[in-house]
């Protein structure tokens, strides 16, 4: 069982008052399912980044298996790792789709918990999925350390040809902030650019960006595997549903996160 590694520090760690929260997220938005294959959803704490992800949490369709790709930030772990285990979050448990899993037993992706156990971006993922859909539903949590882009797309390429295989609803979520502790203007400005190449399904325009503008968006290989597996499925539109920083809580506007919610249909 993965045990929740960030409750009480992202998120409330009391049912009760995680709820509470979840509702706030969502307060004012319309809950309206649309065929989205992927999406982009932030990780910070709800209090920041919280009503963004709303955004995208509002417009996901129930599905049998929710693929999670998350950047690694705390370096532990094989390169790019699938969990199997299941995963608690104050709000129950939520087992892993092990078949989807199985299938990437001699690839690239790695069969390893290690890189999961204290890893947050995908975890705070987790109770806005039991907030929509209860527990009727598996999770596929891969956490990426490596993220250049032929890893990326080798990654999109194995998630779209197993889901495919399996006949599965599936929608596949990258976890990522946008740019970190910069000016909100230029925040702004550098993150406007990466998301034009992501809605135009540009990832070697999303790349050249990250590397010419020096970006410190920390989920892009997870991103760039969206787009790939999301294109591979049938994806042809890519939609913002809200952009947000920091800042818009905290006041703060010297040093901002970014914070952009994008649903792929």
């Amino acid at each position: 069982m993965r045990q929740p590694a960030v409750a009480g520090q992202f998120y409330p760690s009391s049912p009760e008052y995680l709820e509470k929260e979840l509702k706030r997220c969502f307060e004012g938005l319309e809950v309206r399912e649309r065929n989205v294959l992927g999406a982009v959803c932030p990780h910070a704490g709800y209090v920041y980044s919280g009503k963004v992800a709303a955004y995208v949490y509002a417009a996901l369709p129930k599905a049998d298996t929710y693929v999670l790709l998350g950047p690694n930030h705390t370096g532990y772990g094989s390169p790019v790792a699938v969990s199997r285990d299941t995963w608690e979050t104050p709000l129950g448990a939520i087992g892993a789709d092990s078949d989807l899993a199985e299938g990437f037993l001699g690839s690239i992706v790695d069969a390893d918990e290690t890189g999961h156990i204290y890893e947050h971006s995908l975890e705070v993922q987790l109770p806005f999925l039991q907030y929509r859909f209860g527990g009727d539903f598996k999770i596929l949590p891969i956490c990426m350390g490596m993220q250049d882009e032929e890893t990326a797309v080798e990654v999109g390429n194995l998630v779209a040809d197993l889901v495919s295989k399996s006949g599965k609803k599936v929608v596949v979520i990258a976890s990522s902030d946008f740019t970190h502790y910069q000016p909100a203007g230029l925040a702004g400005e550098v993150d406007r650019e990466i998301i034009g190449s992501i809605l135009d399904f540009d990832v070697p325009g999303m790349y050249d960006s990250l590397y010419r503008r020096n970006a410190s968006v920390c989920g892009y290989g997870p991103i760039a595997a969206m787009l790939t597996a999301s294109g591979k499925l049938g994806g042809t539109r890519a939609k913002l549903l809200k952009y947000a920083n920091s800042g818009d809580v905290s006041g703060d506007t010297d040093a901002v996160v970014g914070y952009a919610a994008i649903i792929v249909e």
